[in-house]
Formats: structure tokens, C-alpha cells, sequence
């Protein structure tokens, strides 16, 4: 059933007509997604270059390479990519992508065991998804923190205050006014460039 919360941008890679209608058909009934379909790993290099996706499926081997350096590549970063081998070449190739964080499956694989990777697939980009929200905010913090310090050492500088007396001042200001400490460091390091 598709979550009508979340969309999914995926690019498929896969040089066959048939896979790529029975996945296309099977994304659409288990997730929202929006579809961007590759038929060679230089296709898939130049829409990834473009845009990025939520989840990459690499149907190996491709007509200009087996795929596996291009699967391995995108999971670099917030996408997950899952890459479909033949079935004796599985555990050889999910020795050399696993480390890298990418999923395998063999083919030919069920319609079950797809929908259930597919699914797989969706909670490792929501668990991504949630670190990169952790790091934006730590982000955000040190950012104020710098501003913050920046216009305690401007205090301390231009206005002869100790550090104690500079961070009660910016905290005073900001409990006063009722505004953040940041608003006030933003405008003391106005004041002051």
C-alpha cells in the first residue's frame, strides 16, 4: 500500500524491458514514487549528476557495465541503492557492497521478497532522512554558539566586560526583550562591524 505521506524519487537502472515494467508496477503498489528510468550506467551517472533520489535500484549486469562501482557510488551519500545480481554471483558481490551500504538481492527474485526490499529500502532512507535533520540542527546550534562568542569577545573588546559580565549582558538583553540570544549577537556584532 502506498504511504501517501512520503514520495520517493527513484531512478531505476536496468536494460530490461521486462524487470522494468514488473518493477515499475510493483514501486507503484507499494510505495508513492516518482520514477526516473536509466538504461545504462552513463544514463544513470548524467540523471544523478541532475538531480538527486531517495532510493536507486541497479539491475546488473547493464549494457556498459555490471553497475556494481555506480550502486556502490550512489549510496554515498542520503540515497540507498539496491542492486539485483544473479543469484550465484550474491554473496561475491554482497561482500563487496555491503561495507558500502548497499543493498542486494538475487535474481530472479519473488514478488514478496521485492515488496518487502522495497519497504527495506524505505526505512533506511527515513532513518537517513532523520540523521540528516540532526546534523542540520547541531549545525544551527554551533552556528549560534559562534555568534553568540563572536559578540561576547566584540563586548569584551570594545566595551571593557569581562567574559562573565559579556554573556550575562547578551542573556539579560535576550530575557528583556524577549528575543533569542542569537537576535541580540546579531545585533551587537552589527553594532560593532
Amino acid at each position: 500500500m502506498p504511504d501517501a505521506e512520503r514520495v520517493y524519487s527513484v531512478l531505476l537502472v536496468s536494460a530490461a524491458k521486462n524487470v522494468n515494467d514488473a518493477i515499475r508496477e510493483l514501486l507503484q503498489e507499494t510505495l508513492c514514487v516518482r520514477l526516473s528510468e536509466a538504461n545504462s550506467v552513463g544514463a544513470a551517472k548524467r540523471k544523478l549528476a541532475e538531480q538527486s533520489y531517495d532510493l536507486v535500484l541497479v539491475n546488473s549486469p547493464l549494457p556498459d557495465d555490471t553497475g556494481i562501482r555506480f550502486a556502490v557510488d550512489a549510496a554515498s551519500g542520503s540515497t540507498v541503492a539496491l542492486l539485483l545480481v544473479r543469484a550465484e554471483l550474491l554473496d561475491e558481490i554482497t561482500d563487496r557492497v555491503l561495507p558500502h551500504g548497499v543493498f542486494t538481492l538475487p535474481k530472479p527474485s519473488s514478488r514478496l521478497m521485492l515488496q518487502t526490499a522495497f519497504h527495506w529500502l524505505a526505512s533506511a532512507r527515513e532513518c537517513l532522512r532523520k540523521t540528516e535533520k540532526k546534523a542540520v540542527t547541531l549545525e544551527e546550534k554551533m552556528a549560534e554558539i559562534r555568534l553568540v562568542n563572536r559578540a561576547k569577545w566584540l563586548l569584551i573588546d570594545r566595551e571593557g566586560m569581562d567574559e562573565p559580565t559579556a554573556h550575562r549582558y547578551i542573556e539579560k538583553q535576550a530575557m528583556d526583550r524577549c528575543v533569542s540570544k542569537l537576535t541580540v549577537a546579531e545585533q551587537i556584532v552589527q553594532r560593532y562591524s
